[in-house]
C-alpha cells in the first residue's frame, strides 16, 4: 500500500475495521523498520492520547505482519533513539579455553602413544595430571572426547603431529564391485549356488543357478564340489547352453566365482564379470529369487548326495531347463515413473524366456553363431507347455527313486 504512512487516525480506524479478515505481511527488515519510523514519526506517536497510540500500535502490527508485543519493543527502541534500525548480526563465540600450547602438548602426547582412540588419550591425559602430578596437562585433564578431536583437527596439531602410514600393497581385485546395467540386451548372468544340505552319510550336491537379467532364460546345473576343479568344466558347459552371447556374468562375493579360475575363463571369453556391493541385497535379487521358486520347489529341502550330481546334471540338460526356458511363463516387469519421479515395477506380461527373447528389437543379432530363431522355434514347438512339464514330472520322479536312500523314503 503506497503512502499508508500519510493516513489520518479517522482513515486509519476506518481501514482497520474495513479489514480485519486481510492479514498484511512486510517484505524485509529493513523495508519494514523505515515504514515503521515513518509512521511513528508524522503521527508524532508520543504526542498523541493512550487511545490515539493504541490504534496506531494495531495499525502498525496489521500493515507489518509483526505481533503486538514486537511492535510494543520496536516502538520503545524508537522513543530512546528516535531511529529504528537492524540490530547486527554478532555470532555468539564460545571463549577460547585451551592455548596453543594444549594443542602442541597434546601433539606430543599422540605421538608417544601412537594415536590412540579419544577415550584413551583423555585417560592419559587426566592421569599426567592428577596422577603424576604434570601442571601443564591442568587444563587437558577436564577436556571432553568429543572436543579432544576437535583439538586434532587444529592446523596447528598438523603441523606439530604429521602422522604417515606406509604404503600397503593393492589386494588383486577381481570383478568389480557395481550392478550390471543391460539396458535391455540379454546376455547378462546373474549367478549363484545352492546347496542341498549335508547329512551323516556325507556331503551334500551343489546347484548352479545361472539367470539372464532381461529374458530370464535359466540354466541349472549340479555339482559335487564347488571347488575350481569342479566348476571349470560345468561353467564352461553352462554358458554354452544359453542362445545368445554371454557379455556379463555377476555374482555375490563368494570364493566359488570369486577366483582366479573363473576370472581367466571369463576374460578368455570376453566376458565382463562383476560382484555385489556392500549393503545391496537387491543386486543379486533376481537369482535369489530363482534358487527358491524354482529350485527350492521342486527339488526340495532335503538332503541329496553328492554322488548323485551326475544324475541331477542329466535330468536338468535333458529336462529341466528346456522346460523352464521354452515352457514355463515368467513375469516380465515393466518400469512405470510415477509424478514423483519414482520407479514402481508392474507385472502385466506372463511370457516364457523364449517369448521374451523373440520380443527384442531384431532378436537376431543377439544369438551365438550359427543359431538361428528357426531353431529355437522347432524346439520349443516339439511338445506343448504341458506335455513338456508332464515328461519333466515323469523324469523328476524316476530321478527321485534313484535317490531314495536305502532303508527309508527320501525327503
Amino acid at each position: 500500500m503506497h503512502e499508508a504512512e500519510k493516513l489520518s487516525l479517522e482513515q486509519i480506524e476506518a481501514f482497520l475495521n474495513a479489514s480485519q479478515e486481510i492479514r498484511f505481511e512486510g517484505e524485509t527488515q529493513k523495508q519494514i523498520y523505515r515504514w515503521i519510523e515513518q509512521v511513528l514519526g508524522r503521527q508524532e506517536y508520543h504526542q498523541q492520547s493512550r487511545p490515539a497510540r493504541g490504534l496506531l500500535r494495531s495499525y502498525l502490527a496489521k500493515m507489518t505482519g509483526l505481533s503486538r508485543a514486537q511492535v510494543t519493543r520496536l516502538i520503545a527502541r524508537y522513543g530512546k533513539s528516535g531511529r529504528l534500525q537492524p540490530a547486527p548480526y554478532r555470532r555468539h563465540c564460545f571463549p577460547q579455553r585451551y592455548t596453543r600450547a594444549d594443542v602442541e602438548l597434546l601433539a606430543t602426547v599422540d605421538e608417544a602413544h601412537e594415536n590412540l582412540s579419544g577415550p584413551a588419550t583423555r585417560r592419559i591425559l587426566e592421569r599426567e595430571y592428577r596422577h603424576y602430578g604434570k601442571r601443564e596437562f591442568e587444563r587437558l585433564a577436564l577436556i571432553s572426547v568429543s572436543h579432544l578431536y576437535n583439538l586434532r583437527q587444529q592446523p596447528r596439531y598438523r603441523e606439530r603431529r604429521r602422522h604417515y602410514v606406509q604404503t600397503r600393497p593393492t589386494a588383486v581385485a577381481i570383478g568389480e564391485r557395481r550392478r550390471p546395467d543391460p539396458r535391455g540386451q540379454p546376455g547378462y548372468l546373474r549367478v549363484d549356488t545352492v546347496h542341498q544340505g549335508d547329512s551323516p552319510a556325507g556331503k551334500g550336491v551343489f546347484h548352479i543357478d545361472a539367470v539372464d537379467e532381461v529374458t530370464q532364460w535359466q540354466i541349472v546345473s549340479a555339482s559335487a564340489r564347488i571347488s575350481e576343479a569342479w566348476l571349470e568344466p560345468l561353467l564352461e558347459a553352462m554358458l554354452r547352453q544359453f542362445p545368445f552371447r554371454i557379455l556379463g556374468f555377476h555374482s555375490d562375493n563368494g570364493s566359488e566365482f570369486i577366483n582366479r579360475m573363473v576370472a581367466r575363463l571369463l576374460q578368455k571369453l570376453l566376458i565382463e564379470q562383476t560382484k555385489s556391493r556392500p549393503r545391496h541385497s537387491n543386486d543379486n535379487g533376481l537369482v535369489e529369487t530363482k534358487n527358491g521358486a524354482v529350485i527350492r520347489k521342486h527339488l526340495g529341502y532335503g538332503s541329496i548326495d553328492a554322488a548323485h550330481a551326475e544324475r541331477l546334471q542329466q535330468f536338468y540338460s535333458a529336462h529341466f531347463n528346456p522346460y523352464l526356458n521354452y515352457h514355463r511363463p515368467y513375469a516380465q516387469a515393466d518400469i512405470e515413473i510415477d509424478e514423483k519421479g519414482r520407479q514402481q515395477r508392474v507385472y502385466r506380461r506372463y511370457q516364457t524366456p523364449l517369448e521374451t527373447l523373440l520380443a527384442l528389437p531384431q532378436p537376431q543379432q543377439y544369438l551365438r553363431p550359427g543359431l538361428t530363431l528357426d531353431v529355437l522355434q522347432r524346439i520349443a514347438a516339439t511338445r506343448s507347455d504341458t506335455e513338456a512339464a508332464q515328461r519333466m514330472q515323469q523324469a523328476k520322479r524316476k530321478l527321485f527313486e534313484q535317490l531314495r536312500p536305502p532303508g527309508g523314503p527320501w525327503k
